[in-house]
């Protein structure tokens, strides 16, 4: 079996091992980043929505930054939202705050009915510059 190249950002690898996942995995140029909520540091959601899409783009960059890259150099980005109706345009008010310049990304938006106490994930495939 080959080796994960796993990739931890800094102060939250306890959570990561609590929970028994990889935040990212480097492989082939590239780096795939495991779902990234609003999540404070000892694993708590931010209670406003908007604070924990924040936090939850911040969590996904210090994972990018980590693997030497940045939201720049994402390629395919899966988002996950509860209740979508009520909370996709409250969201996407704060997406250009991360999203950077067109081109984007290509995008797959799922409505889900529970992430875990969560309202927002974000998970991304990103090309190693």
């Amino acid at each position: 079996m080959t080796v994960r190249d796993v990739v931890f950002p800094a102060g939250r690898q306890a959570l990561y091992e609590r929970n028994r996942y990889s935040p990212a995995i480097r492989s082939n140029g590239f780096v795939f980043v495991s779902g990234q909520v609003g999540s404070r540091e000892d694993g708590s959601p931010e209670p406003n929505l908007e604070d924990q899409v924040r936090r939850a783009f911040d969590n996904l960059n210090a994972i990018l930054k980590e693997a030497g890259c940045s939201f720049d150099d994402v390629v395919d980005v899966t988002v996950f939202m509860v209740d979508p109706q009520a909370t996709f345009e409250r969201i996407w008010q704060i997406v250009p705050e991360y999203w950077g310049q067109a081109p984007h990304p290509t995008l797959t938006a799922v409505g889900v009915t529970w992430l875990y106490g969560f309202d927002f994930e974000i998970k991304v495939i990103a090309k190693l510059p």
